[in-house]
């Protein structure tokens, strides 16, 4: 009979030793899929938390989050924020590329100065673009007087942070990032830092563009934790395909060394029933009983 050594010998030839390295290399390379992936559903899921805290939160003045000059920070991303000013018309700028309802347009940002000379960048809304791409789209114009505004505080943009990447060249009027530092170069006052997602303003405007919608806060990164719990059975499916294959090879080597040695080959007949095998050319003893006898036999 055949010892496990004997039956085992096969994990050792080269081509068994191959799959072992691919699925030692496999395994921890799942875990640390499957880490970053609850890694990415763990920073998704307090960033949902988070936004649609802040998208719920009683509104204060922009000036208690940010100041000219500054930043917005992470904690404070989509708060809703009040401003109170009148409107730069002069200043208003038209943001290029920017897709709403499936249709491509522009954002039309615009300045509020408020009452102690700093202003706040506000966009008022989408327009769609113009028939061609150098056609200047309708924008309502900024209401006049004194407006107070409710909106989305909003960090300045960069390419890092939109993906968009900013050239020079560009019609006058038109810029392709919320960058509140670049476009406070422009403006005689001091910008606060970010900029505010227009919501509502009081008294209503008798024309606006179309309002941002509010962002999709999402599953919280549910897709995130589908993904690394996938990752990890694959995990138990490179381990129990590995080892069905080893069963299987040690099985058939099983049989194979105990199957009984010797039998006829192929194509050679076996032995006859009750006597020795069949010989080609010589007959058989019922072929011996069934011959005709001496022809002396016949005259009797």
């Amino acid at each position: 009979m055949p010892t496990l050594d004997d039956v085992y010998r096969f994990l050792l030839t080269p081509r068994w030793l191959a799959l072992h390295v691919v699925v030692l290399l496999v395994i921890p390379a799942f875990v640390l899929l499957g880490q970053w992936q609850f890694g990415r559903f763990e920073e998704r899921s307090t960033s949902s938390d988070q936004i649609t805290g802040n998208l719920h939160a009683a509104p204060v003045a922009v000036e208690r989050l940010t100041s000219p000059g500054g930043t917005v920070s992470t904690q404070d991303k989509y708060r809703t924020v009040l401003a109170k000013g009148t409107y730069d018309a002069n200043a208003q700028l038209l943001v290029r590329r920017r897709v709403q309802d499936k249709a491509v347009g522009f954002y039309v940002l615009t300045p509020l100065v408020t009452a102690d000379g700093t202003g706040v960048l506000v966009n008022r809304g989408w327009v769609k673009a113009g028939s061609t791409a150098d056609a200047l789209p309708e924008v309502p114009a900024p209401s006049s007087g004194e407006v107070t505004v409710t909106g989305r505080l909003r960090p300045t943009e960069t390419e890092e942070s939109s993906g968009i990447r900013d050239r020079a060249g560009l019609p006058a009027g038109q810029v392709l990032l919320i960058n509140t530092e670049a476009i406070g170069r422009r403006l005689p006052y001091k910008l606060l830092g970010g900029y505010v997602e227009l919501i509502e303003q009081s008294p209503p405007a008798a024309a606006a563009p179309a309002p941002v919608p509010t962002p999709d806060v999402g599953e919280g990164g549910g897709l995130n934790l589908a993904y690394g719990v996938q990752w990890w059975l694959f995990i138990g499916v490179a381990i129990g395909g590995w080892a069905l294959l080893i069963r299987r090879e040690a099985a058939d080597l099983r049989a194979a060394a105990s199957a009984p040695a010797g039998g006829p080959a192929p194509g050679e007949p076996g032995p006859e029933p009750g006597g020795e095998p069949a010989t080609p050319g010589k007959p058989s003893a019922s072929d011996e009983s069934s011959t005709p006898g001496d022809p002396a036999d016949l005259r009797a």
